[in-house]
């Protein structure tokens, strides 16, 4: 192990600018990967608040008795897939439409007519269209229920552009990963080539494949850490960049991603080093 840890210090040491240069390759291609992720991220975070908004709507016969609103609105909540259930009184009603729709206030001043309504937040991971619709329709088996409102097509829209989202990243993302192995494969094969003599020499006097190979994907590893970490800073400062120009709050990778993408610039150095090795020692 301390021989191969030497050899791959004096590697770096004896080629430092093509080192520099595979760190870098590393840490660009990984920051096109980042950006990417970024934006992933933060659509992801946007269509997650939107989610929150979901809930079902259902709206009391009028004339039905307070208590009984208030029980069912008890037993509700205690659906599995609910979060809370609130009540909203005719006069909670009004004060909400007057504030909601401000420029009708003056239509809002003497009415009466907004109906009592059950509000229903449901909990993250149940606000699909399958499961709204399910609940709602729970809902509907109560006798005072007069009316049902979730804004079905909305939360179809919601779900669609979600999965549509979704599938683009994956896409994209194995792209650019494809293309990230493929550069930085190529990288260090110049590495390879740079010392092929002295790899044919040290082959000549009896070294083995994992000899030889070990200090070029301890290389590979080291390169990859310094390019995932190079990577990560250049996002971090791109994202800084933007909310100075466009002045609106965006979210950066969380501690447990951020890690992942350093490991994963480790994981793509290494396998670069030893598709590059394998087909040189193949060619030796």
């Amino acid at each position: 192990m301390k021989l191969t840890l030497r050899e791959t210090l004096a590697a770096f040491r004896r080629a430092p600018l093509l080192s520099a240069l595979s760190v870098t390759t590393i840490a660009f291609s990984l920051f096109a990967f980042g950006l990417f992720g970024l934006v992933a991220v933060n659509i992801r975070q946007a269509l997650a608040k939107v989610e929150e908004r979901v809930e079902i709507r259902a709206f009391v016969t009028d004339g039905t008795a307070p208590e009984v609103v208030v029980t069912a609105a008890g037993d509700i909540a205690r659906f599995p897939e609910v979060a809370r259930a609130d009540v909203v009184s005719q006069e909670q009603a009004l004060e909400r439409a007057r504030r909601e729709l401000g420029e009708f206030k003056d239509v809002f001043d003497q009415a009466t007519f907004l109906p009592a309504s059950i509000d229903v937040r449901l909990k993250a991971g149940h606000r699909d269209p399958s499961s709204v619709r399910k609940v709602a329709e729970r809902l509907q088996t109560y006798e005072f229920v007069d009316d049902i409102r979730f804004g079905e097509e909305w939360i179809e829209q919601l779900y669609r552009l979600r999965n549509i989202a979704g599938a683009t990243g994956l896409v994209l993302g194995l792209a650019f990963a494809a293309v990230a192995v493929i550069i930085i494969g190529t990288t260090i094969r110049m590495a390879v080539l740079a010392r092929s003599r002295e790899i044919a020499i040290m082959r000549l006097v009896g070294a083995t494949d994992g000899f030889v190979r070990r200090p070029f994907l301890l290389e590979g590893f080291v390169k990859g850490v310094l390019g995932g970490v190079l990577a990560l800073l250049l996002t971090w400062f791109a994202l800084q960049l933007l909310e100075s120009y466009l002045r609106f709050a965006t979210v950066f990778f969380d501690a447990r991603i951020a890690v992942f993408g350093v490991l994963f610039g480790a994981l793509i150095g290494l396998l670069g080093s030893l598709v590059s090795v394998g087909r040189h020692l193949r060619q030796v």
